[in-house]
């Protein structure tokens, strides 16, 4: 009886979490990365918001490898490894950290894996790393938007405001990753 309450609590716990909104979407955010100009999510982070191990996480997708195109997931090559390596996205760990370089993600990858995990926590975090897609979306649409009206300001007055429009430009620059 004592084995069932306990683990009551751990499947609410992950609900709620994901419900909730306790994954931070700055977590899932800082773990978006641009490589090959895609947006994409390494299987390191997938599997510590999925809360399974990288090797399961990679098995289950070999198994059902016919869900994974190119276009949804792809291993990242040498020098894109070494390159997030030199960014501080991959630690270097134990014994000389991975063996591999890692499967890179894709917004459509991201959602085919809840499919292949089958578990209800990685339907809830899904679910949050999609909005979470969603949001970086209206927020670089927003941008564009921006950024042809102060195109459009520009062209309308003179010089003088020069400055001004180039300071702005440097304030909606995207950071690097």
């Amino acid at each position: 009886m004592w084995a069932k309450e306990a683990k009551l609590p751990a499947k609410t716990s992950d609900q709620t979490v994901a419900r909730r909104g306790v994954i931070p979407a700055e977590r899932i955010e800082h773990s978006i990365y641009m490589l090959r100009g895609l947006r994409v999510m390494l299987d390191s982070d997938l599997a510590v918001l999925y809360g399974v191990e990288t090797r399961a996480l990679i098995q289950a997708v070999h198994r059902n490898i016919e869900r994974f195109p190119e276009d949804f997931m792809f291993q990242t090559t040498k020098q894109e490894f070494e390159y997030l390596k030199s960014q501080n996205v991959i630690s270097s760990g134990r014994w000389g950290g991975r063996r591999y370089p890692p499967y890179a993600f894709t917004e459509q990858g991201v959602a085919m894996l809840a499919s292949v995990l089958r578990s209800e926590r990685a339907v809830l975090v899904n679910i949050e790393i999609m909005r979470t897609f969603v949001r970086l979306r209206a927020i670089l649409t927003s941008n564009k938007e921006l950024a042809r009206r102060l195109e459009t300001l520009e062209k309308k007055y003179d010089s003088q405001f020069k400055t001004v429009f180039e300071a702005i430009r440097r304030l909606m620059a995207p950071g690097k990753r």
